[in-house]
């Protein structure tokens, strides 16, 4: 019990941190690109589409590797190596090439930014929930200290970045540091058969694996219908949200506000997130949390006002818990657990990137065409559909055994 305390503790203080540093970086990316840097909305969907490029690159490397490794940290500590990068890099390279060579920093930041967060966090979740699975605590409990340490950030990234827009940045390089510290301490259990490392190791045959896994187009279904179209409504929100108050500056300063309530409040429906999901089924979590998407989407193209559409961006925090949760009960529930790090990676981060990429510079020309307000009723609608579909390919809920599933 003493093991299990400790490892719980330890591993959500490093979900708090990690979370931490991703928010400085990516809580105010899309303004940074758009108000710092200058890029029209189609170019910010660029580097969007690029970011999710890149990811796809490095995702099925993570997932295959994480499931090799088990609970090895070794690509945890190769994930913070690329968050320290981050200050340095944002600075001295990516911001002066963005000016002149507008696809290479693309190309460089895609890579970096993959490697530490976009497929990174991915990685880092699987990891816990093995944890979890190991020493027996609550994935969600432990899940919960990422959204205070993302809130946490949030709260002052406004008020950083109007002081400097590349300190940020730099806020994420500390945490890196503070985040190698911490997996030193992580223990790693040792008698866990169904978690442990594998001792052969072939990509190619992991791959043709993970690709006959029956009834992973079950979910597939739901994860490119309703959590890719959120991504890429997500990407750049911020940049509508501040158009809401009279200057920049006074946007900025209310979205970190909003977005640390948002994230405090998420963390406390992470906790319960848990229980309401054992109560209404795992099947019908993941359906609501797409309704509830789909929801705030279309409404944020009808609202004119700044309570409004943060009213809306609160519902944030209902929809994310509920959909983390029982995504990962899903997996469990239907999927064997030797794969459960490469369906979660590749299954799931790894086809949202995929569309989000596909989808990015297409969605930001209709952004500067269309506007931001009927570009989100267009997507709402495009979520509703798929929420229809997933009711009859998802599977329903069921015991998982210890056989092998089947789908």
């Amino acid at each position: 019990m003493r093991y299990m305390s400790s490892n719980y503790r330890l591993l959500s203080v490093i979900f708090f941190v990690y979370f931490m540093a991703w928010s400085f970086s990516f809580s105010f990316f899309p303004i940074w690109l758009s108000q710092e840097v200058g890029l029209n909305s189609a170019k910010v969907g660029v580097i969007f589409s690029i970011n999710s490029i890149m990811a796809l690159l490095v995702m099925p490397c993570y997932g295959i590797l994480q499931d090799k490794l088990g609970l090895q940290k070794t690509l945890l500590y190769f994930i913070a190596f690329f968050i320290m990068l981050i200050g340095p890099f944002v600075s001295y390279v990516y911001a002066p090439l963005l000016q002149t060579q507008f696809y290479l920093a693309a190309i460089f930041g895609g890579a970096v930014f993959s490697c530490a967060f976009l497929a990174g966090v991915g990685t880092l979740e699987s990891y816990i929930d093995k944890q979890s699975r190991s020493t027996n605590f609550e994935f969600g409990k432990a899940r919960m200290w990422g959204s205070l340490g993302w809130a946490m950030a949030s709260y002052f990234a406004g008020l950083s970045f109007n002081l400097s827009p590349s300190l940020n940045y730099w806020l994420s390089s500390i945490a890196a540091v503070c985040l190698m510290g911490l997996l030193a301490f992580v223990k790693v259990a040792k008698n866990q058969p169904e978690i442990a490392p594998s001792r052969t190791f072939s990509p190619v045959q992991q791959l043709k694996a993970f690709f006959k896994i029956a009834g992973l187009w079950r979910l597939s279904v739901f994860v490119i219908g309703v959590s890719c179209i959120y991504a890429v409504f997500d990407q750049q929100f911020a940049i509508y949200y501040t158009s809401f108050f009279d200057t920049r500056e006074q946007g900025r300063e209310f979205f970190g506000y909003l977005t640390s309530a948002q994230v405090i409040l998420e963390a406390a429906i992470l906790y319960l997130a848990v229980k309401w999901v054992n109560y209404m089924g795992v099947k019908n979590s993941l359906l609501l949390s797409g309704v509830l998407m789909a929801i705030r989407i279309y409404c944020s193209g009808i609202v004119n006002d700044s309570i409004s559409i943060s009213v809306l961006k609160l519902l944030h925090a209902i929809e994310l818990p509920l959909m983390l949760i029982a995504l990962f009960k899903y997996i469990n529930m239907h999927f064997e657990a030797r794969y459960s790090a490469m369906i979660y990676i590749i299954g799931f981060q790894f086809t949202t990137q995929l569309m989000a990429s596909m989808l990015a510079v297409a969605v930001g020309v209709v952004y500067d065409h269309l506007g931001f307000a009927l570009a989100y009723q267009y997507l709402g609608l495009i979520i509703c559909v798929f929420i229809v579909l997933s009711f009859f390919t998802l599977k329903a809920d069921a015991i998982k055994t210890n056989h092998e599933q089947s789908i």
